[in-house]
């Protein structure tokens, strides 16, 4: 492959040769491509990257304490939402209690802006800490270390650690383990926050009461009944369960733990979710089951990701009767291209171009050309973006393809 040609601006930061402390995107890969030679035009990924970031400074502190109403705690620093597929009970005065329209989102969730508003941190955080490391703008830093503060350490205004009232049902309870859900892109912020290393905007002090937040967090996401009952979990709950706790293992220096959770997904999650054809059947009893099941592989391709921080391979684990990760983007694949036709409930337009990004990543993790240009066929622009830049910087297959 054509190794991505880069403008990086002058700066000391460039010089770095330690690589940066993140868990989702491959350290190394992100290391090469900013160190790659200079060009004098930015390709359509760094700019792309520095539109995010510039974007991301206009955002302003967002907090938990911003919710109108109060969690049942009494505590207004308690997360608390509402379950998006609920509504209100046709067959009683009072409405109560909710009752289930799967697939279809109750704009009455929207009074409560906790989702919203930790989504934005999350992503804004990221874009701001990919701006920081590929440009060496302290405005991206500053402005990632205020939104990190305003959520997490500003004592007036910071989350408690725990999503106790995550994804309430009207009527029935005051949060469920199901609401874990709504932090799975929690990831983002430990590669954000590993990407401002060396800034003067993010102290030392700041590191340290955010390693202190997380790792009470992943506590209570352990140890917690709701914790618990996510952990359990039998679809995309259980897998994005496995992406959070490996992303907080990771980032509070628990690499034991993140191993025993990345080996356990051999048989906790593959083995149990995806069958010899590549079907997830939990994901295809949903009436968005193309939108579920493409989601489920992409949490699949993320705890492989994960598995490479802590030398796991899952992306060549196979059970015997042939359960595994490229057999589930096997299924997929023809009924994106349009070779085969969707036969199961699907309430909204399918997506397949969703899918383009995963087959880039699976071109290189097992040498499989055709994937690409499937990725291509589905979606030419996905060459533009951050995925491709990164796997396109590499010349060798990943090691797990030499099998």
């Amino acid at each position: 492959m054509t190794k991505l040609i880069l403008l990086l601006t002058a700066s000391s930061l460039f010089a770095q040769t330690s690589l940066p402390r993140v868990v989702t995107t491959d350290p190394r890969a992100l290391s090469e491509l900013r160190a790659a030679n200079r060009d004098a035009a930015l390709p359509p990924a760094l700019q792309k990257i520095k539109g995010d970031a510039d974007r991301a400074l206009k955002q302003e502190p967002v907090s938990v304490t911003q919710q109108p109403t109060t969690p049942p705690s009494g505590d207004k620093h308690d997360y608390m939402s509402m379950a998006p597929y609920f509504w209100p009970n046709p067959n009683t005065p009072d409405h109560l209690p909710y009752v289930r329209r799967d697939g279809e989102r109750n704009p009455e969730i929207n009074q409560i802006p906790n989702h919203r508003n930790f989504s934005t941190v999350m992503s804004t955080v990221y874009d701001l800490g990919l701006g920081y490391y590929f440009f060496g703008d302290e405005r991206y830093a500053a402005k990632a270390a205020e939104l990190l503060r305003v959520w997490f350490l500003d004592p007036a205004t910071r989350m408690n650690p725990n999503l106790q009232y995550a994804q309430a049902i009207r009527g029935v309870n005051t949060g469920r383990g199901i609401g874990l859900i709504e932090t799975a892109s929690i990831g983002k912020i430990v590669d954000g926050v590993g990407l401002l290393a060396g800034s003067r905007s993010w102290t030392a002090a700041d590191q340290r009461g955010l390693e202190d937040w997380f790792t009470k967090f992943l506590a209570w996401m352990q140890e917690s009944e709701n914790g618990k009952a996510e952990s359990n979990a039998k679809n995309n709950h259980g897998t994005y369960y496995d992406v959070q706790i490996i992303s907080l293992a990771l980032f509070t220096g628990k690499t034991d733990v993140a191993r025993r959770v990345v080996e356990q997904v051999k048989t906790k999650r593959i083995a149990a979710q995806i069958e010899p054809d590549g079907r997830m059947p939990l994901e295809l009893a949903r009436t968005k089951s193309w939108g579920y099941s493409l989601m489920n592989l992409r949490g699949f391709f993320q705890l492989a990701a994960l598995g490479d921080r802590v030398g796991v391979n899952l992306w060549d684990f196979k059970t015997r009767d042939g359960r595994c990760i490229r057999a589930a983007l096997d299924y997929l694949l023809p009924f994106a291209l349009g070779d085969k036709k969707w036969t199961t409930q699907q309430i909204e337009p399918m997506n397949p171009e969703g899918l383009a990004p995963l087959l880039l990543e699976a071109s290189r993790h097992f040498d499989q050309p055709r994937y690409r240009e499937a990725a291509l066929k589905l979606d030419p622009a996905v060459t533009n973006g951050m995925t491709a830049a990164l796997l396109d910087h590499f010349e060798q297959p990943h090691p797990a393809a030499a099998k």
